[in-house]
């Protein structure tokens, strides 16, 4: 399935994690409806090459937040009237997780400019979550001189 394809077994982030957070971005992004079906424990383990276990953590853990649930026999869908609540979750974490980035980056001298630069440079790129930084973005690594 498309929307599994992103998942990286050496990202950092736990494959779990990254299946969970594939379903968020999809519902909040209206990719991904009220009773669309995702595909079973099984299918997707192999298909993306993990233990069935890492799947099931990930579905279940989606369901607990409300926007899974399974049909025994059947399989799991994606639950009524979350969309809203999807979106504002995503937007929020999404949020949380740059104003770390940027206090760190602040924190280590690098000035609002060259943060605003690597800003446009990581829109700019056509890169996926979970995926490596392309060697071009890296190469804005290097501190600038007019850096503040």
């Amino acid at each position: 399935m498309e929307l599994f394809s992103n998942i990286n077994i050496h990202s950092s982030v736990a494959v779990y994690v990254q299946i969970e957070n594939q379903v968020q971005f999809a519902i909040a992004a209206g990719h991904l409806q009220a009773g669309d079906r995702l595909p079973s424990v099984q299918k997707l383990a192999k298909e993306i090459g993990v233990n069935p276990n890492t799947v099931a953590k990930a579905y279940r853990d989606l369901e607990v937040m409300g926007y899974l649930y399974t049909r025994r026999g059947m399989g799991v869908f994606i639950e009524k009237g979350i969309e809203a609540k999807c979106r504002e979750s995503v937007r929020r974490q999404t949020l949380g997780r740059m104003h770390e980035v940027v206090a760190e980056a602040k924190a280590a001298g690098v000035g609002k400019e060259e943060i605003r630069n690597w800003v446009q440079k990581c829109l700019a790129s056509d890169t996926q979550p979970y995926q490596d930084a392309p060697s071009s973005l890296l190469a804005a690594a290097k501190p600038s001189k007019k850096g503040k």
